[in-house]
């Protein structure tokens, strides 16, 4: 039962994942057929990461407290209503309103169906939270995918429809299975900052950052780059999927290595890489070699991304592992906003060599101070016997 609840719970986020990146290649669509301009869309976009940053933050500490099972049906249910007023929607006002919405339930799912997938089968965290990544990163690899071969012939509103679909069935099996409720006493706080006391765990949410720091910073510059560049657009739409892609494939694998050598290895290792590849991006001077750093910039990151999400776990306490997944992944989503903005204002301003540079001296400055905060928990390994252990301290 644990394999198919955990199962059940990676398809609901893939699902999700799904929406949004189908909601991507329908942009053009709601700016040519019912005049939404391009300010509008980016009103549009934003508001969804606000919305999850807020969601996860505030909603996800309901999770402990014995209502995980309820969080994740509650927030697959909002999704569809989203997905149904951005199939059906003709105006910014119903489009903003819907994307607002998807995000309040994406919010909800995600942190609640880690602390479900972490308990389930605490024997397989790493791996399991490796193709959580990787249900991810497909769903948003095939929404665009889903839009392009349905759109023309059904309608915009028919990916949505299919999305909710299969979070109808999703949430119908869902609600038969028996998912880990909170056990023994809950804490009282409702939000989860008081855990930022947590030296450990402080420690895990800053080296988590320079995740978000370096993908905020690459989505925003890398098509801009290319043009500017004069690269053939293959580059530029190829470079975007080959740095997903290993992430799809190599999850798993990834989990499977966070759980032998630990998670704050695998983190530590992966981003400090990953901040010599963005400096390589700010002084190669061809855009095929960028190409070729890209690929093994995406297996670099795909063989070690699972170490944040697994390094919180084992640091917060157990009884409160949806809210601390919760502020770590807000943190982590309005990060990545905030280095996309400053990196497209570095980027226009002083060009391309100070921007990749500049956030990989910043990448390497939160590895080292979260290292630093958690240096006595370095080496520690997931139990393949046990279930995670809340630190105190």
């Amino acid at each position: 039962m644990n394999k198919r609840t955990v199962l059940m719970l990676q398809f609901a986020t893939g699902l999700g994942a799904m929406s949004y990146g189908t909601m991507f290649t329908v942009l053009d669509d709601f700016r040519d057929e019912y005049g939404v301009s391009e300010s509008q869309l980016g009103l549009i976009l934003a508001v969804g990461f606000l919305a999850g940053f807020i969601s996860q933050i505030f909603l996800a500490p309901f999770a402990d407290k014995g209502n995980a099972k309820r969080m994740i049906l509650l927030g697959i249910c909002v999704e569809i209503v989203g997905n149904l007023m951005m199939g059906f929607g003709t105006s910014f006002t119903v489009l903003f309103a819907a994307r607002l919405i998807a995000g309040i339930g994406a919010g909800m799912v995600y942190p609640a169906v880690r602390r479900v997938v972490i308990l389930a089968d605490p024997g397989r965290m790493g791996t399991n939270l490796g193709r959580m990544v990787s249900f991810d990163v497909g769903g948003f690899s095939i929404g665009p995918v889903l839009s392009a071969v349905t759109v023309g012939a059904l309608g915009l509103a028919a990916p949505f429809l299919i999305c909710n679909a299969g979070l109808v069935v999703v949430g119908l099996g869902l609600a038969r299975l028996h998912v880990q409720e909170a056990t023994g006493e809950v804490p009282p706080q409702r939000l989860a900052f008081d855990l930022l006391r947590i030296r450990p765990y402080l420690g895990a949410v800053i080296i988590g950052l320079a995740l978000y720091l370096m993908i905020g910073t690459f989505d925003a510059l890398w098509s801009v780059m290319m043009d500017d560049m004069e690269a053939a657009d293959w580059v530029a739409n190829l470079g975007i999927s080959l740095f997903a892609l290993p992430m799809l494939f190599l999850g798993p694998v990834g989990g499977r290595l966070t759980q032998k050598y630990g998670p704050f290895r695998a983190s530590i290792t992966g981003l400090t890489i990953a901040a010599f590849f963005m400096s390589m991006y700010g002084v190669l001077g061809s855009p095929y070699a960028m190409l070729g750093f890209g690929v093994f910039h995406g297996i670099v990151d795909g063989l070690t991304i699972t170490g944040g999400a697994a390094a919180v776990a084992m640091v917060a306490p157990q009884e409160r592992l949806a809210s601390a997944q919760g502020l770590f992944g807000g943190l982590q989503t309005i990060t990545g906003g905030i280095a996309a903005a400053m990196a497209g204002a570095t980027y226009g301003a002083f060009g391309r060599t100070p921007a990749f540079l500049t956030t990989a001296v910043i990448m390497i400055l939160l590895v080292g101070t979260g290292a630093w905060l958690a240096r006595a928990h370095l080496s520690m390994k997931p139990a393949a016997e046990t279930a995670p252990v809340g630190a105190t301290g």
